[in-house]
């Protein structure tokens, strides 16, 4: 993704042993272009190769095209721009009813250490959704073709999303499919061009993973390989314990926090910290012996702030030594180890961090805080005020409510100056605070390049590395990491969460007020929760919510006043928030 200026880490261990799946899959459509000369359309787009095989002895000398663009309507782009994918293979002959695998040349930067080394029964797999096929003597009806998909175990049916939005409809199946698709490494990757992965990246991937499967083992397995493959970003190894404890809200297991508790504590960067309590990597504790603690082997390398990436899409943010967005990264860490001290026994610890987090909030909010224009700075000594210095706040809960409003309305000004990794801090700083009317106008944006619509549009069937190429000329078509819309329509939009560890107890808080109808099916380790939403009128709303046998779920209401029914008896006014049992449970509002 990033970091061509990232070196030497020992990333050479093969993956023999994860989950992997093959799926051959017929063409969606073959169509002729002329004489010998056929168009392949497989539908989606996944790593993989191509297999043939004909019932005839062929001697002449075909000609395959695969790849991921097309340059017409029938034809692949020969020439894309950036890091989008197309080979052109030559086959001699064919065998009459041998099935053969298309021998794809590799790419050297994303088949050898820093890349994750797939296993050699792979061979070379390319990330393509279309085949052309030239010098093809006879009928087409002579070949039969499929494309060879590779990703890790994925149940397609387990999650599912509908609503009144066709636009919203079709970025969560392009989201979805982006997780399915990427996952072919068995670990959880930046993109094709790298294939190297970054916590930032495997955080949001995490996230969308787990909105809409219950497969955890290829998480777990990057989350491990993290502890001692860091990457040289600061946000992006402040990302390391919240990818641990997302797991153990998901799963209930804290097997992992206690195995790694030590090297977590290590990775909240505490040790950066002057006498207030903010951190920088101007520290001159960042020295050879704290990288090594954060498991850098080349421990004279040095970590740096990135805020957003690229360069571009940091809404020209002033990069100065005390940094708001770090420091906002850091508040979140040391909250988050607090919670995975208690977990763990470590209760003292567990003391310290929220006692140190509520102090760095204090902090924050005293120096980083312009009070005059109600926003906050890049940090200390700016008077730059950019997007991304208010969404980190706004998304951790360090804004006080009395400026809340002023800090939406700097979001609001800006739009989507960030980028689709940015994007994900945008939305969950907007749909907790009262702003799910432009966080959904943000996500079904159709009149900007900077959209998911316009992923969609280019081509793609899985979420893009940058909104356009002409943001990121080097981009690939094929980075989870823009896949935010996915959970933050489950997290968010529909509010489902787990309340307690292992989803023993949901909450579900919808903020679907927008939308006429919609219907959700999201997986979790205690089962299939199932959920619609009916608006019958502006003020006359229906929900229903089942959930399976071992599980309950806290139901928030939109606030007091209204007048709700939980399976046909009437709540009393003052109540927030309704006690979900296993199965089925009828919620109606009336305002």
């Amino acid at each position: 993704m990033h970091a061509q200026d990232t070196p030497g880490y020992a990333r050479d261990t093969p993956i023999a042993d994860a989950e992997f799946e093959i799926t051959e899959l017929d063409p969606l459509n073959i169509s002729k272009i002329k004489d010998g000369h056929y168009f392949i359309d497989f539908g989606k787009a996944y790593f993989g190769t191509v297999l043939i095989r004909s019932r005839k002895h062929k001697q002449e000398k075909l000609v395959l095209h695969v790849g991921e663009k097309l340059s017409s309507s029938s034809q692949i782009d020969r020439n894309p721009e950036g890091t989008i994918r197309y080979q052109s293979v030559e086959i001699p002959t064919l065998e009459a009813n041998q099935l053969m695998s298309l021998e794809l040349k590799p790419y050297k930067r994303n088949t050898r250490p820093p890349a994750i080394i797939l296993p050699d029964s792979f061979g070379v797999v390319l990330p393509f959704r279309y085949c052309e096929i030239e010098n093809l003597q006879g009928s087409i009806d002579d070949i039969d073709i499929w494309q060879k998909a590779f990703h890790y175990k994925f149940n397609d049916d387990l999650s599912s999303f509908s609503s009144s939005d066709s636009i919203l409809d079709a970025i969560w199946e392009l989201c979805k499919h982006s997780i399915k698709a990427t996952s072919f490494a068995g670990y959880y990757i930046d993109g094709d061009r790298e294939r190297i992965p970054y916590e930032a990246d495997a955080y949001i991937n995490q996230l969308s993973h787990y909105s809409v499967d219950t497969v955890y083992s290829l998480a777990r397995r990057t989350n491990e390989y993290f502890i001692d493959h860091p990457t040289w970003p600061t946000e992006w190894i402040l990302h390391t314990a919240m990818m641990f404890y997302t797991d153990y809200l998901y799963t209930g297991d804290p097997d992992p926090l206690s195995i790694y508790y030590n090297r977590l504590k290590a990775k909240t960067l505490e040790e950066l910290a002057r006498e207030d309590g903010l951190i920088s990597t101007a520290s001159p504790e960042l020295d050879d012996k704290l990288m090594g603690r954060l498991g850098f082997s080349d421990q004279n390398q040095r970590i740096k702030d990135i805020v957003d990436w690229p360069q571009t899409e940091r809404d020209n943010y002033e990069m100065v030594e005390i940094n708001t967005v770090v420091n906002a990264f850091y508040y979140e860490n040391l909250r988050i180890m607090s919670m995975i001290a208690g977990v763990v026994g470590e209760e003292e610890d567990s003391t310290g961090y929220i006692t140190k987090a509520n102090q760095i909030r204090q902090v924050i909010n005293e120096k980083l805080f312009d009070e005059a224009r109600g926003v906050y700075v890049d940090g200390e000594g700016s008077d730059h005020a950019s997007l991304h210095a208010n969404m980190l706040p706004l998304a951790f809960d360090i804004v006080p409510e009395k400026h809340i409003e002023s800090v939406l309305q700097k979001l609001k000004s800006k739009g989507m100056a960030c980028s689709v990794y940015g994007a994900q801090y945008l939305l969950e700083g907007l749909l907790k605070n009262g702003a799910s009317d432009y966080a959904l106008d943000l996500i079904t944006d159709t009149g900007s390049d900077r959209s998911w619509w316009n992923m969609i549009e280019t081509g793609s069937t899985i979420s893009l590395e940058a909104w356009d190429i002409k943001y990121k000329p080097n981009l690939d078509w094929n980075h989870a990491w823009g896949t935010a819309p996915l959970n933050i329509i489950t997290r968010y939009l529909w509010g489902i969460t787990p309340l307690t560890p292992g989803f023993s107890t949901a909450q579900i808080r919808p903020r679907l007020d927008e939308l006429e109808f919609s219907e959700i099916t999201v997986p979790t380790i205690k089962g299939l929760i199932c959920a619609s939403f009916t608006s019958l009128s502006k003020n006359h709303k229906v929900y229903e919510i089942n959930l399976p046998e071992n599980m309950k779920a806290s139901f928030l209401l939109p606030g007091p006043g209204s007048e709700v029914k939980l399976n046909g008896k009437t709540v009393s006014g003052e109540q927030t928030t309704l006690l979900l049992d296993s199965g089925l449970n009828r919620i109606e509002i009336r305002d």
